[in-house]
């Protein structure tokens, strides 16, 4: 069969390649510009999400919050405006004094102990001797899987007074049980052992990044110079980490500073309020005794403390490194 003759072939197919590149693809140049407002908007939505949340829930109510602090609103009805009168009563309050000194004193306590422990579990993970590091690994994170309710559950069952681990094994050696709860002064070591315990891992995680990125060189170095491991330790470790540490001291200032949760589940600021810290003392008396108003500046003033205290560790870090 006698092969027909080819057609007439369309003048844009395949007789100039370049023609085509040039030419205009209105269906392709949609999709592109589509693609490129999507790239362009993607950004702003994540970040509008973030801006929404954090007017929701922390600018409107730090507002609302600073405006009933000059006011007498108890939770109920309108709020009468009193000006400074809250923060007048608040400075001549001996129980607000009280619990910020408890605050303070936990603090004390509670950030050196984490600090210890959480460097030293760092130090141990860390170490090319150490054996089962993995399981190590897991059990030091657990307490930072546990909140801080079901922690001060554990910590009273094992410092309870009657029922307590500790007083039984104690009663069982011989000994006399030990007023864990009822005692305030050991009331409160207790909850800044508990607290310094909850707030370990996360540092130690901090820890072990920080010490990985220490030269092995350096202690090399200072091992054929014969020093020994505590010289090796203070001037070349606790030095490369001073960014670290800086870090880890100052969420723990700040967190020992509103510590709630841990205290309350544990023995509820005990035995009676003896052992209130700052922020129960502002439930307290907001929600409980419906001073709202009164409760609102307290809340305020520990929030001006607590900026001091990051403004100030800030400049005295800043020091240091110049």
């Amino acid at each position: 069969m006698t092969p027909s003759a080819p057609g007439p072939v369309p003048a844009a197919v395949g007789t100039d390649p370049a023609a085509l590149v040039r030419a205009p693809q209105p269906s392709a140049g949609r999709a592109s510009r589509r693609r490129a407002a999507r790239y362009r908007l993607a950004p702003l939505l994540f970040v509008g999400v973030n801006v929404v949340l954090f007017f929701l829930f922390f600018v409107w109510p730090a507002v609302t919050g600073l405006y009933y602090s000059f006011t007498s609103y108890t939770g109920v009805g309108s709020a009468p405006w009193v000006g400074l009168a809250n923060y007048e009563k608040l400075f001549g309050d001996a129980a607000f004094y009280s619990a910020f000194g408890r605050t303070v004193l936990f603090a004390v306590m509670a950030v050196p102990l984490n600090y210890v422990l959480s460097l030293t579990m760092a130090t141990l993970l860390t170490s090319p001797h150490a054996k089962g590091k993995t399981v190590a690994r897991v059990l030091f994170f657990i307490p930072w899987l546990i909140s801080p309710i079901v922690a001060g559950v554990i910590w009273r069952w094992i410092f309870g007074e009657n029922f307590g681990l500790v007083n039984y094994l104690i009663t069982s050696l011989g000994g006399s049980a030990v007023p864990w709860q009822s005692n305030a002064d050991l009331s409160l070591v207790i909850v800044a052992i508990a607290g310094a315990w909850g707030g370990t891992a996360f540092n130690m995680l901090l820890f072990v990044a920080a010490l990985r990125n220490v030269p092995t060189s350096y202690y090399e170095a200072a091992s054929i110079d014969g020093a020994s491991p505590w010289q090796r330790f203070r001037y070349i470790t606790l030095p490369s980490i001073a960014p670290t540490s800086f870090i880890v001291i100052l969420l723990g200032s700040l967190g020992a500073m509103k510590e709630y949760a841990l205290l309350q589940s544990l023995n509820g600021g005990g035995p009676g309020t003896e052992n209130n810290l700052v922020v129960q003392y502002i439930f307290r008396t907001g929600f409980q005794q419906g001073q709202i108003g009164y409760a609102s500046a307290a809340s305020f003033v520990l929030m001006a403390v607590l900026m001091a205290i990051a403004l100030l560790q800030v400049l005295v870090n800043r020091r240091k490194e110049a």
